[in-house]
């Protein structure tokens, strides 16, 4: 039983920030905006990674794809952490660092999540949709 409790409270915790973050990339929030500007990556880069964050979202939550989701998640949050610890800063317009821990949680959460299902890395070559 508790085999298949860790995985899902993994899930449902990368799965959350990552949609609850959408809002504000999706909607062009300030904080967002000022970032991806700083990036150099406005709208796109928000636009995009935005996208990346809603596919890996949904990717963790079906069982089958659990792995690959938790792949492109770590991706996409080594792109976020990397930002903070080399352009942003750790806290971005006084946020307390919420965006940067929050960004290590997820890849956190997803990493454990690829450890946890290692042995399926191999399905992912043979997968059918």
């Amino acid at each position: 039983m508790k085999a298949t409790i860790l995985p899902w409270i993994l899930r449902l915790i990368a799965a959350a920030i990552l949609i609850q973050t959408l809002f504000f990339k999706f909607t062009a929030a300030p904080e967002s905006v000022y970032i991806f500007t700083t990036l150099g990556m406005e709208p796109f880069g928000r636009i995009g990674s935005g996208v990346a964050e809603l596919i890996a979202a949904i990717l963790l939550l079906i069982p089958r794809t659990t792995l690959l989701g938790a792949f492109l998640s770590c991706g996409v949050m080594l792109g976020a952490i990397a930002s903070h610890v080399l352009i942003l800063g750790y806290e971005v317009q006084n946020d307390g660092g919420t965006l940067f821990i929050l960004a290590l949680i997820t890849f956190i959460c997803s990493a454990a999540l690829v450890f946890i299902y290692k042995n399926q890395i191999f399905n992912l070559l043979k997968f059918k949709f």
